[in-house]
């Protein structure tokens, strides 16, 4: 640890200068050399109050000063009626010197001793005591990565400036009272680029970075995992400013259920107290990321620890111009960036990525000078298809999805359900529901599960198939109003109880559709152009038609 290295180099360091003030005073005692008529004039004057013999020469003390003259000089009986003291004055500086070493190696050593016998213990109980090797065992990776190597990251950077300019700046926050965040949660989609951007705040605030799997904290030995989260928080605290970085957190950070996992829970509890044990001027963010924020236990959420939270979504189709002309800046190709990010929807930055590499490959095979668009063409459904559930829509499709999300979106922001913005290429809208659950809440997350497939049927007399997920939660919750909170009209429901709570809000919510089609319409080509929509827009556009 940094603070036992503190520790050796002040025992050192307090034992040379004792040295050397001893010996400076020593040698300073022996100044000032006289004659053998400067000898007679200050014993005349009865000046002389001590004498020391040593091997070739006469130290004399008086009130004020110290002398000294060669024995050779001196005749016999000189001194004989001042005493005189045989004895070698240098041995008590002698003395004390081998005072000092003899009690600085044997510190050293106790101190060794003790420190070995206890990490030998702590590793056998599987708990971390705290050693020099821990800390050194858990370096910092070397970041490369800019924020102008990332493409199309606009509003996720200008959130994450605040942060670096903490980590330039410290002192310009503390004097002005203000605390950032100890913890930033990067929350999307796998492939949307959350490591990377995290790498990039690390190398423009120029501070380590930390970077840990969550999923290597959980090991089969109890409190190996909490071990290794100590290690990781000791190793930055020693280098800051830093950053941690915990990729993937709901490996250990799903919510506590009472199942008998107890290794995750130490290690989630090991976590939330190393978060809550360094304060707010200690240099560290730790960052984490993850796709499954629905599953993260409420302790990460809370203020103190993960309190702010960064969504990055799939790219917009001027994100996906922005992340292909970087990758194309590495290769010969006479290709647009702008073509390839229309015929891409859907695709995150890892498959872009993908793509252009595959599109090069295809062109050095064809033994071609650059990348054309008939290789992004004849290789874009190897790599869509190749990814999870990336659907190829044709404009049917899109218009009909777009229909679809325009519904859910005008629903959720009509009953203020919370989310961020829509976009055509993300799977739903489906906020979280968190406990206690009134009955309007339930009622109203309902008729936003039903809002896409009634809205199909009302424009285009059928829905996809991709409304099964929506529906089999819109039933799922219906189900547990009735069964299980009792918010039916009687405790012990009647069998066709489930399916008239679900007409009922099937009708209410249909006639909220038709009385807003015109926004509907609208936010539905805003889909098709932009890809995207915010929720503030929404509400602007609900307004202006009230």
């Amino acid at each position: 640890m940094q603070s036992s290295d503190k520790a050796k180099w002040i025992v050192a360091a307090s034992a040379v200068i004792l040295i050397l003030l001893t010996t400076f005073a020593f040698v300073r005692g022996n100044s000032s050399p006289i004659s053998t008529a400067e000898l007679s004039k200050i014993l005349d004057r009865g000046l002389v109050k001590e004498v020391v013999e040593k091997a070739d020469v006469y130290l004399l003390r008086t009130d004020d000063a110290y002398y000294s003259i060669a024995k050779s000089q001196v005749p016999k009986g000189t001194f004989s009626e001042v005493p005189v003291d045989t004895e070698e004055g240098g041995g008590v500086v002698i003395a004390v010197l081998l005072f000092v070493l003899v009690t600085g190696v044997l510190s050293l050593t106790i101190r060794y001793w003790m420190k070995h016998r206890l990490s030998s213990g702590g590793e056998k109980m599987g708990v971390q005591v705290g050693s020099d090797d821990a800390v050194n065992s858990v370096q910092p990776v070397v970041s490369d990565v800019t924020f102008d190597d990332i493409g199309g990251i606009s509003d996720v950077k200008e959130e994450l400036e605040e942060i670096i300019d903490f980590l330039k700046n410290p002192q310009r926050y503390r004097h002005f009272g203000a605390r950032l965040p100890k913890g930033v949660l990067l929350v999307g989609p796998p492939g949307v680029g959350k490591t990377m951007i995290a790498k990039a705040v690390a190398a423009e605030a120029n501070a380590p970075f930390y970077y840990q799997s969550a999923s290597s904290f959980v090991h089969i030995y109890v409190g190996m995992g909490a071990k290794r989260v100590s290690e990781l928080f000791k190793a930055a605290s020693a280098n800051a400013p830093a950053i941690i970085f915990i990729d993937e957190i709901d490996a250990v950070g799903k919510a506590r259920d009472g199942s008998s996992n107890e290794e995750r829970e130490a290690t989630l509890n090991q976590l939330l107290t190393e978060m809550d044990g360094f304060t707010d001027s200690s240099g560290i963010i730790v960052i984490a990321a993850t796709n499954k924020f629905e599953v993260l236990d409420p302790a990460l959420l809370r203020a103190g620890r993960f309190d702010r939270r960064i969504f990055v979504d799939l790219p917009s189709p001027s994100e996906r111009e922005a992340i292909a002309a970087k990758y194309l800046e590495k290769i010969p190709h006479n290709v647009s960036a702008a073509e390839i990010a229309k015929i891409t929807v859907g695709f995150n930055g890892a498959a872009l990525a993908a793509l252009i590499n595959e599109a090069a490959l295809h062109s050095l095979r064809n033994k071609q000078m650059d990348v054309r668009m008939e290789d992004i063409a004849a290789v874009k459904d190897k790599v869509a298809y190749g990814k999870k559930r990336l659907p190829i829509l044709n404009e049917e499709q899109k218009q009909c999805r777009a229909t679809y999300l325009a519904a859910k979106a005008v629903t959720a922001t009509w009953y203020d359900l919370p989310f961020e913005k829509v976009m055509l290429g993300s799977e739903s809208i489906r906020p979280a529901l968190s406990e206690p659950l009134m009955r309007h809440e339930i009622e109203a997350h309902i008729r936003l599960l039903l809002a896409g497939k009634m809205m199909c049927e009302l424009r285009y007399n059928e829905h996809a198939s991709s409304a099964k997920e929506d529906l089999t939660a819109a039933v799922k919750l219906a189900r547990a109003m009735l069964f299980e909170y009792g918010m039916g009209d009687s405790l012990l429901p009647s069998g066709d109880a489930l399916a008239l709570l679900l007409d009922r809000l099937e009708t209410e919510t249909k006639g909220l559709l038709e009385g807003n089609t015109a926004v509907i319409d609208s936010i539905a080509a805003i889909l098709m152009e932009r890809e995207s929509i915010s929720k503030n827009e929404i509400k602007t556009k609900i307004d202006a038609l009230l």
